[in-house]
């Protein structure tokens, strides 16, 4: 595969973030191994990997939520070694555990964190937050009354009451249904165009397309960098789509040929990938004319890119690594 790290150069000014070397060992074990990158101001950046791989690592690591072993760098203008206390005042952090009060009202959860962290203008703030995220007509609503989405949203609006510029987001959506996760992500978006930065962890496809631009961790290093667009061009993958009447013969005899890396079955049709253009050509040469298939070249999808850098990298926790 190719080159997958797109590169990019931001003023330093529009820099939200901006680390170098950033390395994590825990015993033995590096969990994130030399990690450099920005990231711009206002922007929703996505951290995608198997899971171990070292996203939340890097991600608290940006965020002065914990100390790197080696690298350093800045986070909204702080040093991430010597002003992590700063960079921490900075940033709203959700994680997918609810962590709030089922037995007590949206407003009073809102409120209780708000006194909590003993904030000023309290009042104030729970009713922005309320506004913000629109839940200002549900504010009276036992928590413990709230579908999952209305309680990530009310997560949401917690994290958002001190008004920070840089919002981690740690697989935000986990359990979600599709229209609360669509709605969620909406609000997302309209926190960026404020000029908040988002750092979100996801495992979806969907919402891996929904963000500015990407970075791929397998067991601790940076695989690929870029724009979705920039990642499936650079990928260099070839795809093709086939449809039959019955193909579940067919894709067993097609998982057998040198050249295809993947098959994936859709109802009645496959679709098949790999990173040789000239070999995935000659794997499905013999079935190009047979009768009943209808064969389509097709635009490779993130989600072939990212199993195939999965399926290159090595376990850093495997025995010998």
């Amino acid at each position: 595969m190719r080159d997958m790290i797109a590169p990019l150069d931001i003023p330093p000014e529009q820099r939200a973030v901006d680390v170098q070397g950033l390395s994590k060992r825990y015993g033995s074990k590096t969990v994130v191994d030399q990690l450099s990158m920005q990231v711009r101001r206002g922007e929703v950046f996505g951290f995608l990997g198997p899971n171990g791989s070292g996203k939340t690592t890097s991600i608290r690591m940006m965020c002065g939520l914990l100390t790197p072993d080696a690298g350093g760098g800045q986070t909204l203008g702080y040093d991430i070694l010597r002003e992590a206390a700063a960079i921490k005042r900075e940033v709203g952090y959700m994680t997918q555990r609810f962590g709030l009060y089922e037995d007590l009202t949206i407003r009073e959860n809102l409120d209780f964190v708000a006194g909590v962290y003993q904030m000023d203008r309290r009042r104030q703030r729970v009713d922005a937050a309320l506004e913000r995220l629109g839940l200002s007509a549900r504010a009276s609503q036992l928590a413990g009354g709230l579908s999952g989405g209305w309680k990530q949203r009310m997560a949401l609006a917690a994290c958002m009451l001190h008004e920070p510029q840089l919002l981690l987001l740690d697989e935000p959506t986990a359990g979600v249904d599709p229209k609360a996760r669509r709605d969620f992500w909406e609000e997302i978006h309209a926190l960026a165009a404020q000029g908040i930065t988002v750092l979100v962890s996801t495992h979806y496809m969907d919402e891996a397309e929904r963000c500015h631009r990407l970075g791929y961790i397998a067991y601790g290093q940076l695989l690929a960098l870029g724009t979705p667009t920039q990642l499936i061009e650079r990928s260099g993958f070839a795809t093709w789509h086939v449809r039959g009447e019955d193909v579940s013969e067919l894709a067993r005899q097609l998982r057998q040929q040198p050249g295809v890396e993947r098959v994936t079955r859709f109802g009645n049709s496959l679709h098949l990938s790999s990173s040789d253009h000239s070999a995935l050509a000659a794997a499905i040469a013999p079935w190009r004319e047979q009768a009943g298939l209808r064969w389509d070249a097709a635009s490779p999808q993130l989600e072939d890119v990212f199993i195939h850098l999965m399926s290159q990298s090595r376990d850093n926790f495997s025995p010998g690594h």
